[in-house]
C-alpha cells in the first residue's frame, strides 16, 4: 500500500479553479457529503483541527494545524495532511498536502457563493489580506465575475504590493489600497487573521457582496455589527453560527437573528431568498469537511 502524495503543483495540474468551483457547486446543490463537526484541539502553540467526512464517492479526514506565529517563521499559517479513502473498501488511496487543498476549496466555495449572490456585473474587487487565501480569492473571483479592478489591503505594505503585482500579472488593473476603499467596491473578500473588524460597515455600498473567510473563532472577527445588520447573511455550515465572531457577536447582541441566516445549500438549491439589486449580501465561511472531500474526490478522479 503506497498512496500517492499530491502537493501544490500536482493539485493545480489535476484540478483547475473552474473544476473545483463546479465540484463544489454540485456538492452544495445535492449535499452528498456527511460527517460530524470538526474538532478543535488546543495544542499550545496553535490549534489542531480534525475534519472527517464521507459520501458514496469516498471518505476522508483532514488533519490541519493553524499556528499564528508560523508566518513570522516563514512557514505557512495552515499546514497538514488530507487522507482520502475509497468506497466501499475504505482503502487509503491518496494523501494530499492539506494547505493547497484548503486554499483551493476555500476560494472555490467563495466563488460558488459569489456566483449565486453577487450582482452579475460586479467587477471592482477589494481584498483584505495578502497571503495564500487572498491571492487564491483573486483568481476564484475572476472565475465567476469579469473583474476590471483589484485592490489589495494589508497591514504589511510589502506583501500588499506583491499581491497586487501578482494580480496585475494576471491582467487586472491592480493596486494597493486602504480600508476606506470599501466605498467603491462591489465585491469584497476578507482573508485575514484579524481579531477586530477591518472596516466600517456603514461605508459599504448597496448591492455589494462580501465573502468573509478569515474568522473561525468566537473571539475573532473581520466584520462589524453594522454590516452584518445591513446584509443578507449566508453561511456554508451552521457551525459558523457558533465558531465565528463575525456572527457570534451580532447574534448575542441582537444585531442578527438566527432565523434570518440562510445556508448556501439552500441558496444554491433555490429554496433560499433571492437578492434584489440593492441588497448587501455577506457569505460567511468557516470551512467544512464535506467541502474538502468534494475537492479531493474530484482531484483523485483525474489521477
Amino acid at each position: 500500500m503506497n498512496p500517492p502524495f499530491i502537493g501544490a503543483e500536482e493539485l493545480a495540474r489535476l484540478l483547475s479553479i473552474d473544476d473545483a468551483i463546479a465540484a463544489l457547486d454540485e456538492e452544495f446543490r445535492v449535499r452528498s457529503g456527511r460527517g460530524p463537526d470538526r474538532s478543535h484541539i488546543d495544542v499550545g502553540s496553535g490549534v489542531l483541527l480534525v475534519m472527517p467526512a464521507f459520501s458514496e464517492q469516498g471518505a476522508g479526514v483532514k488533519l490541519v494545524t493553524v499556528a499564528p506565529d508560523d508566518p513570522a517563521r516563514e512557514l505557512p499559517l495552515v499546514q497538514g495532511l488530507y487522507v482520502l479513502f475509497e468506497q466501499p473498501s475504505l482503502r487509503p488511496v491518496v494523501i494530499f498536502d492539506a494547505a493547497p487543498l484548503t486554499a483551493l476549496r476555500t476560494a472555490a466555495v467563495s466563488a460558488v457563493a459569489t456566483s449565486h449572490l453577487a450582482p452579475p456585473d460586479a467587477s471592482d474587487l477589494l481584498v483584505f489580506g495578502a497571503g495564500v487565501q487572498a491571492r487564491a480569492h483573486v483568481r476564484s473571483m475572476a472565475a465567476v465575475r469579469t473583474l476590471t479592478k483589484v485592490t489589495i489591503v494589508s497591514r504589511t505594505r510589502a506583501r500588499a504590493e506583491e499581491a497586487a503585482a501578482e494580480a496585475a500579472a494576471l491582467g487586472f488593473a491592480a493596486r494597493v489600497g486602504r480600508a476606506s476603499d470599501v466605498t467603491g467596491a462591489d465585491l469584497i473578500c476578507t482573508c485575514t487573521t484579524s481579531s477586530t473588524p477591518l472596516f466600517d460597515g456603514g461605508l459599504v455600498a448597496p448591492g455589494t457582496h462580501v465573502n468573509a473567510i478569515g474568522s473561525y473563532r468566537p473571539a475573532d472577527r473581520e466584520l462589524d455589527d453594522e454590516l452584518v445588520a445591513r446584509a443578507r447573511v449566508v453561511i456554508d455550515t451552521k457551525a459558523a453560527l457558533r465558531e465565528s465572531g463575525d456572527l457570534v457577536t451580532p447574534l448575542n447582541n441582537g444585531s442578527l437573528k438566527e432565523e434570518e441566516v440562510v445556508l448556501l445549500s439552500d441558496a444554491v438549491g433555490g429554496s433560499g431568498p433571492l437578492r434584489s439589486g440593492d441588497d448587501i449580501t455577506v457569505f460567511k465561511s468557516v470551512g467544512a469537511a464535506f467541502e474538502d472531500l468534494a475537492v479531493a474526490t474530484a482531484a483523485a478522479c483525474r489521477l
